[in-house]
């Protein structure tokens, strides 16, 4: 369906000043190439705002048949007959020939060129001849590198544009770079861009993509051939029309067909590619990939000709990425435009095609023209179709399809594209007589007209009998009959102007209730979206303008949405965000409007979602009330959660409290109530709604809304005024409540701190970390975390018990839990071994540190620390105590450093020896009681003179051990042998007669 509407995207127009009928023309940057009458001479005429004034004129070597520009080169390539002869040449530095005495020089392409030559090239016009094997039928410029394609009978050639520097001068040249040997098409029209190439003849199109790889096989042409002589061999066997006799009675004729993709190679035409560049950077192999095959049938209702369904105007338009603009490289003609998505368009006289033919191939629009067209030309914006007097302009989807290819994720809350699938509209039907031919270039629109005398006398002679004048008429000779023409410079509209446009147009069709008016906001849309996707627009006031009109567009469109209650209601949401507008700014859009049936689901769908994800802003007490009442008259069940949202940070209290009840009591209603009545230092009202409900019930409620206790501004967690209620009045279910939130998702670890910091009010003091983070730490290890979550809650706890140990003071503030409870609550703190306890029992001076010394010997003693990971900070512990030495000993333990532990604890806390050994030592590792503690042990003793008890109780405790251990025999070796076995002999026999009981 083709929506027609009547606005004006063309404005003035100017008449290009040439003398004689053209011929032929094109265009592109800021001038026009005529070809008049007799075809062997060039006029241009420079093109700049909407005056069109000669610029210069040259001769061609032959009649020119066909003639294209390229922007990156400069250079105007022309199809040249002479003497029945096809020739290809090459125009460069054709705008000397203004000058007064322009000179010429003509050369062959590829040839090395000298110095002399590249003196005089800056002043000179320069032809380059490019001999080809076959004559070239069609030529096709590339408009992003600037290559040539020529289209041959039966092989496409593509040359490579490049730049050379020979002393500082710059010349252009070609290179012959690759042959594409085609077989069952000759192309009467082609189309290169980027890699893609089209080629088209009267009922088929084929477009595909050149890919370089970097394979060192060559590469052989038989694959595409052997397939192709397959498929035909196929379709011999199974095409009953191959048996036919040859006779001018029967015509036969192939079905429709659209292939996309690898099947394209099933099309019946071989392509097969031959390197010829001598370049380094052509040397790897190319293969071709199919993109898009498309056959018609001929029409033969009217006789045997297809002039109904002959193709033309194949184009390829390629879109590039939002701000990617032109950076010259001086070494080469290619302009650096980032490319995002190719388009490919083709038409039959009354249809129109437009594909994507980017990461997939999809037809995105079909156009179906209301007469024969003549010509057409795809542009960002428009499609602009001329029929025998109409100059149609149609809307396209481009801009929709490549936003999707630059941003995947579009269709989501935070912003929006119109379908691409929306129905296409013509805009314009302009009339011009013996319209002929249409090209386009920058925001001009270069359309040729030709009438004939003799097409006025058909249209006399089909007038009725009655109507004829009596009086003879002499009919004019054919050489009398002067044709009239014209070749006008139509500009077009600027799009901010055509967008306000269409805005006041769409503004009719809202009192009829119909599509009309958000499908023209969509169009107007469209266009803006694409004019911003334009890398050449540099930051300027056009720039701003359509910037300030694609917000405002979003805007409207987020009007249209918001009135809704259909399934695109949501829509209202991204449209609105895009259009950077407040939340104050959109109420009062909408409360502006005439609401009969109330408002729309698709307004009340984007201030649940503004107000659930808006942090900065804040509306004043008039419109925070107005937001109460609007849901109070809407969704009254959505009522409680809209008064946690820090926007409505100025709401009356009083005014709220009276919304409140009228609503069914719940745990969140009595939270956000003691929150109304703590505003209004009604502290007694406050604690009664919250001890209405249990612990648990807090906690569920809590986590059903988290912006009761924090709200994020920017990178910043802020505590509310109830988190500071909670601080003072129930610190443990604050904590709890933090440790649900992380462990349900609703915050990070980060978050959590930056919380606690500023609950805490320790922003300022990095090391000094708040009493309620650690609480928070120490209880989210009691619930388990995952693996992540666990060792980095690990090494933060650590690094807090460490920095306590080396700076002891007394806490302001107690801890939440001592380390029996702790360990009685969570496994990941470990039992702490008897040994440690007997060294901390001497440090009495330190007992109110005692609680991170126990923890952490606890942690260390778990099953969860990784004591290697600990090692940087052990070295930060000093030895000058024993709690410390505790530590030490423990990690030395972890690591199964025994012995070095031993000796330790036996210059430092002999007392404790035994203890460590017996708990410590385990299978494996049980002689170092006889190998290095038994003799240790005596050595101390005989070195000491006196206070040798403790030695000597352990030196009891280890025979003990050994005696235990060992067999008598055994034992007798072990012990010492310098002549005090008399000591140790009442030991031995007792020891022996314990193990005969035993």
């Amino acid at each position: 369906m083709v929506r027609l509407y009547n606005c004006h995207p063309f404005g003035s127009q100017r008449i290009v000043p040439t003398k004689q009928a053209p011929d032929l023309f094109c265009c592109g940057r800021d001038s026009v190439f005529v070809i008049s009458a007799g075809g062997c001479k060039v006029e241009v005429f420079t093109v700049c705002q909407n005056l069109c004034q000669p610029l210069c004129s040259f001769s061609t070597l032959g009649k020119v048949l066909h003639m294209a520009y390229n922007d990156v080169g400069d250079y105007l390539v022309t199809i040249e007959e002479k003497n029945n002869v096809s020739s290809l040449r090459a125009y460069v530095n054709w705008r000397c020939s203004s000058s007064e005495n322009p000179r010429v020089s003509v050369r062959m392409v590829g040839l090395k060129l000298k110095s002399p030559h590249i003196g005089a090239s800056k002043d000179q016009m320069e032809i380059i001849e490019m001999p080809l094997s076959e004559p070239p039928l069609c030529i096709a410029c590339c408009p992003v590198q600037g290559d040539l394609l020529v289209g041959c009978k039966s092989k496409l050639i593509i040359f490579h544009l490049k730049n050379i520097f020979i002393q500082d001068s710059l010349v252009l040249d070609f290179d012959g770079d690759l042959i594409l040997h085609v077989t069952g098409i000759v192309p009467v029209q082609a189309s290169f861009c980027a890699g893609y190439i089209g080629i088209m003849n009267d009922l088929e199109v084929l477009v595909m993509k050149l890919v370089s790889t970097s394979s060192e096989t060559p590469f052989t042409t038989h694959q595409d051939m052997s397939e192709l002589e397959t498929f035909q061999e196929k379709v011999t066997l199974s095409t009953s029309a191959s048996q036919l006799p040859e006779s001018s009675d029967f015509v036969i004729c192939q079905r429709p067909m659209e292939l996309i993709g690898e099947e394209c190679k099933m099309c019946g035409i071989g392509i097969s590619p031959e390197s010829t560049g001598l370049s380094s950077d052509f040397q790897n192999c190319t293969r071709v990939c199919h993109l898009l095959y498309r056959r018609f049938a001929p029409d033969f209702t009217e006789g045997i000709h297809v002039e109904n369904t002959r193709l033309h105007s194949l184009q390829l338009m390629p879109m590039y990425k939002t701000g990617s603009g032109i950076a010259s490289d001086p070494e080469s003609a290619t302009p650096q435009k980032e490319l995002l998505a190719m388009f490919c368009f083709f038409s039959m006289p009354n249809t129109g095609f437009l594909y994507s033919i980017g990461s997939t191939v999809v037809r995105i629009s079909l156009y179906q023209y209301p007469e024969m067209s003549q010509q057409a030309v795809l542009t960002p914006q428009f499609l602009h179709v001329i029929t025998r007097n109409n100059l149609q302009c149609f809307t396209v989807r481009c801009s929709a399809a490549a936003a999707r290819e630059e941003d995947p994720y579009i269709d989501t809350t935070m912003k929006s594209c119109p379908p691409v699938s929306m129905d296409v509209c013509t805009l314009r039907m302009q009339l011009f007589i013996g319209l002929k031919a249409i090209a386009h270039f920058k925001k001009y629109l270069i359309i040729l007209t030709k009438t004939n005398i003799d097409d006025t006398e058909e249209k006399g002679r089909s007038t009725p009998q009655r109507q004829r004048s009596k009086k003879p008429v002499k009919n004019k000779t054919t050489e009398d009959a002067e044709p009239s023409w014209n070749l006008y410079v139509v500009s077009t509209t600027p799009i901010v102007q055509l967008y306000k446009e269409m805005v006041e147009y769409s503004k009719r069709y809202e009192t009829a209730k119909t599509q009309g008016s958000i499908h023209l906001l969509n169009e107007a849309h469209l266009l803006l979206r694409s004019a911003l996707m334009d890398p050449n627009l540099d930051e300027s006031i056009v720039k701003s303008e359509l910037i300030a009109a694609f917000r405002e567009s979003c805007a409207h469109l987020g009007d249209w949405f918001s009135r809704l209650g259909t399934k695109h209601s949501h829509l209202a949401l991204p449209y609105y965000k895009m259009s950077c507008l407040s939340i104050s700014d959109i109420i009062n859009r909408i409360v502006g409007m005439e609401m009969p049936r109330g408002y729309g689901k698709g307004f009340l769908f984007y201030l649940k979602h503004a107000l659930f994800e808006e942090q900065d802003e804040q509306l004043s007490e008039a419109m925070a009330l107005k937001v109460i009442e609007i849901f109070n008259a809407m969704e009254k069940t959505q009522l409680p959660h809209v008064l946690c949202s820090p926007c409505l940070a100025h709401v009356s209290p009083r005014k709220a409290m009276g919304y409140l009840q009228n609503l069914q009591p719940s745990t969140l209603v009595s939270l956000i109530k003691a929150n109304m009545a703590r505003r209004m230092n009604d502290l007694d009202t406050c604690k009664n709604e919250i001890q209405h409900h249990s612990e648990m019930m807090l906690l569920c409620a809590f986590m059903d809304e988290p912006r009761l206790l924090m709200n994020e501004r920017g990178k910043d967690v802020i505590p509310t005024a109830l988190a500071f209620y909670f601080k003072d009045a129930a610190p443990g279910l604050l904590v709890a409540s933090l440790v649900a939130l992380h462990e349900n998702n609703k915050i990070n670890l980060a978050e959590a701190e930056l919380f606690f910091k500023a609950l805490c009010e320790k922003m300022d003091d990095e090391e000094n970390v708040p009493q309620m983070l650690v609480d928070f730490w120490e209880a989210r290890l009691s619930t388990y975390p995952p693996e992540s979550v666990l060792q980095d809650i690990l090494f933060k706890l650590t690094s807090y018990y460490v920095w306590r140990i080396c700076r002891p003071h007394h806490l302001c503030v107690k801890p939440l839990k001592s380390p029996e409870d702790l360990r009685n609550s969570c496994s990941h703190f470990g039992l702490i071994s008897p040994w440690t306890s007997k060294m901390m029992s001497k440090e009495s001076a330190l007992c109110y540190d005692c609680g991170e010394f126990f923890k952490l010997q606890s942690l260390l003693s778990g099953p969860s620390m990784d004591v290697k990971l600990f090692l940087p900070f052990l070295k930060l512990i000093p030895e000058d105590n024993n709690s410390c030495l505790s530590i030490h000993i423990l990690c030395a333990t972890r690591l199964m450093q025994y012995e070095k532990s031993i000796e330790k604890l036996l210059d430092r806390c002999p007392e404790a020896v035994i203890s460590y050994a017996k708990h410590e030592v385990k299978e494996g590792s049980r002689d170092i009681w006889w190998n290095m503690l038994l003799p240790e042990l005596c050595n101390r003793i005989r070195s000491i003179q006196s206070n040798n008890e403790v030695f000597i109780s352990s030196l009891k405790d280890t025979l003990e051990m050994i005696a235990m251990e060992l067999d008598t025999k055994d034992f007798l070796n072990a012990l010492p042998d310098d002549g005090t076995a008399a000591f140790f002999l009442p030991y031995l026999l007792n020891q022996s007669k314990k193990k005969l009981t035993v």
